[in-house]
């Protein structure tokens, strides 16, 4: 180890300080893992490479420092990412708990808007609610606004872009709002949204059921592109904002009717006990938010509550007709002896919470089972985040092992052990794609997300790496003892058409081994197996699995780039490799005993030797191709691959 190494190890690095150690010796990680530690900002990744020039460092330490800086960038861009979606997630989940124990609807509605204008980035965040008595809609909440007049809007029904968000019940985003036609421009709006010097506008509905009873935005005073993400997010922070204002709604209700009733004391009475579940449902509900609980834990806790059985059920398999009712009324509804909570999150349906065998339900206790409705769909977009946030991974690893050729084969080793995968075992690339041609552009992204979908679960659950890749998927997996890639190659195709319900082909190359040592062994088993996929279809097999080796030669005419290296590597490599091992002639005894009809008598005459000699030879021959050599269909294959090694290199066969 040089004293540069060891004194880079003693001190604490600065993020000036220039590159230590060896240069080939592999450390130039070290400044930028520091900085990774350091949460630095993205300019100091740069200090070390500078230094380096400056120092006069050579060109492959500096070379190193620059790949290892771009993989720290690539690493901290990933944090990055995370630590928002974190933040994304902490936010609904306080706002969540927010809404259990609400008591100041105010509050909890400034909460909203404030984490929304937060976690979107954005220059300005309202809420507006539609006033039933006067026949408008008035501004009820902002942050980050400065100008009174906008802080004071009111605005008629079916004005401005709120107006068509409450028309159509449907989130709009507007890019350059006084550019915008699609809404009804007024004066009054114009003049407000002028002084806030307001631009690109993302509005979302707050939705009491069928009903729209205001309207949620982000805005900048900028032009931007809202992404569908930031669209979703800020339909979750509207869909908490309306059920704080329906759980106010309700305490409003409650109250005047105790303060009307002369029985006050006796409903409290009564209803005390419905309350107190109620307040401990939502108490016990927030904690298993809070500390990462499971669907199955929210059942258990709501089922514990209510004094019934709730489970959790798949939207394939839960009453249709009740079902979408209760996603159309934002409430759970009454099915024969059970209730129905629709599970929904930005218009999708995730499955449903049903209460069984409790017909007579409370209305508060009502409000408890939709409420755990919500928060199972909040966990379940969480579990949904880290899958997806795991399938992207595993897809730029082995885009990496495709593409990049320069990767470091220690890192690529290190990021494929947090993925529970070894490329160090044997492996099959396989490339899977849909036949069933598609009606649309929009179906046939559908489906192609829905392969890669089903691809990244198949490769998650074999310690594998999948990725989206020229119109299907390519697989990376591990081949087993005692299997074959021709078997593996099938039982992917029958998996990934089982879960995408349509035929998917898949091609499987050779097994291949030590991944990271050449560059290019996934680039060029993934293009074999292509070669197959490509074969596969010609010959009309759709829906099915095959390997490269299943179609010798027929596999080199039939593709549409045909590899004749390999198909002569893999029919007569090893002899070949032998000769220029050994400096023997068994190419030229293979050729010599074609050419003389097979026979060792007529095969000696040509070459000039003892018959003896023939036999050695071709029982040589034998050991190294296999004993089914003479076989009719291999002798075939045999031919020609001699024949096209012959054409390849004449200067050695001339």
């Amino acid at each position: 180890m040089s004293s540069d190494h060891v004194r880079s190890t003693e001190r604490p690095a600065t993020g000036t300080e220039p590159a230590t150690g060896d240069p080939t010796g592999g450390s130039a990680e070290v400044p930028f893992l520091e900085l990774l530690a350091r949460g630095a900002p993205t300019a100091a990744y740069e200090q070390p490479v500078l230094l380096a020039r400056a120092e006069g460092r050579p060109a492959e330490w500096i070379d190193a420092l620059e790949r290892a800086r771009l993989l720290a960038l690539r690493v901290r861009a990933e944090l990055e990412g995370r630590r928002r979606r974190e933040a994304e997630l902490s936010a609904l989940f306080e706002t969540a708990h927010d809404l259990a124990g609400l008591r100041d609807l105010d509050a909890v509605l400034q909460a909203i808007v404030q984490r929304a204008r937060s976690l979107l980035g954005t220059d300005v965040a309202y809420l507006t609610l539609n006033d039933p008595g006067r026949g408008d809609t008035y501004m009820r909440v902002t942050e980050g606004s400065v100008a009174a007049r906008f802080q004071q809007l009111r605005l008629g029904m079916g004005e401005g872009l709120g107006g068509l968000v409450a028309q159509t019940a449907r989130p709009y985003v507007t890019d350059d709002y006084f550019k915008d036609a699609r809404f009804q421009h007024t004066g009054t709006i114009d003049a407000g949204v002028q002084d806030e010097g307001l631009v690109a506008i993302l509005g979302v509905p707050l939705m009491l059921g069928p009903h729209v009873i205001g309207v949620l935005f982000a805005a900048d005073r900028r032009a931007r592109i809202f992404e569908r993400e930031q669209i979703a997010l800020l339909g979750s922070f509207a869909a908490l904002a309306a059920a704080a204002i329906d759980s106010a709604n309700l305490l409003t209700e409650t109250r005047s009717a105790l303060a009307d009733l002369e029985r006050a004391n006796e409903i409290i009475r009564d209803r005390s006990a419905v309350i107190e579940r109620a307040s401990d449902v939502h108490d016990r509900l927030a904690e298993l938010v809070l500390r990462g609980g499971q669907v199955h834990d929210v059942a258990a806790a709501v089922s514990e509550v209510l004094d019934g059985t709730v489970d959790f059920t798949e939207a394939t398999t839960a009453p249709a007709a009740a079902l979408e009712a209760s996603r159309a009324e934002g409430h759970a509804v009454r099915h024969g002896q059970d209730w129905i909570a629709a599970v929904a999150a930005g218009g999708e349906l995730l499955g449903a919470l049903v209460l069984r065998g409790h017909p007579g339900l409370d209305p508060v206790d009502q409000r408890t089972l939709e409420r755990a409705a919500m928060v199972t769909s909040l966990l379940l977009l969480a579990r949904r985040s880290a899958a997806e946030a795991e399938q992207r991974v595993r897809g730029e690893l082995l885009d990496d092992l495709l593409d990049a050729r320069d990767r470091d084969p220690r890192l690529l080793r290190e990021r494929a052990a947090r993925l529970h995968a070894d490329l160090d075992a044997t492996h099959v690339v396989l490339a899977a794609r849909l036949d069933a041609p598609a009606a649309d552009a929009e179906q046939e992204a559908a489906a192609r997300r829905r392969l890669w979908s089903a691809a990244s679960h198949l490769a998650a659950t074999r310690q594998g790496l999948a990725a989206a890749r020229d119109g299907g998927t390519v697989l990376l997996l591990p081949l087993r003892r005692g299997d074959s890639a021709t078997e593996l190659a099938r039982r992917t195709a029958r998996h990934l058409g089982t879960g995408v319900s349509e035929a998917v082909t898949v091609g499987a190359s050779a097994p291949v081994e030590n991944l990271t040592v050449r560059p290019d062994t996934v680039t060029v088993a993934y293009e074999e197996s292509r070669r197959c996929l490509e074969t596969l279809r010609l010959l009309g097999r759709t829906g099915d699995g095959a390997a490269a080796q299943d179609f010798g030669f027929l596999g080199l005419l039939l593709a549409g780039d045909r590899d004749i290296a390999g198909f002569v590597d893999r029919t007569i490599g090893r002899v070949i490799a032998y000769d220029e091992r050994r400096g023997t002639d068994l190419i030229r005894t293979l050729e010599a005993y074609f050419a003389s009809g097979m026979s060792p008598a007529r095969t000696k005459d040509e070459l000039h030797v003892h018959v003896n000699t023939v036999a050695q030879r071709l029982e040589r021959v034998g050991r190294l191709l296999g004993d089914d050599w003479q076989a009719p269909a291999r002798t075939l294959e045999i031919q020609l691959a001699l024949r096209l090694h012959r054409l390849s290199t004449p200067a050695t066969h001339g």
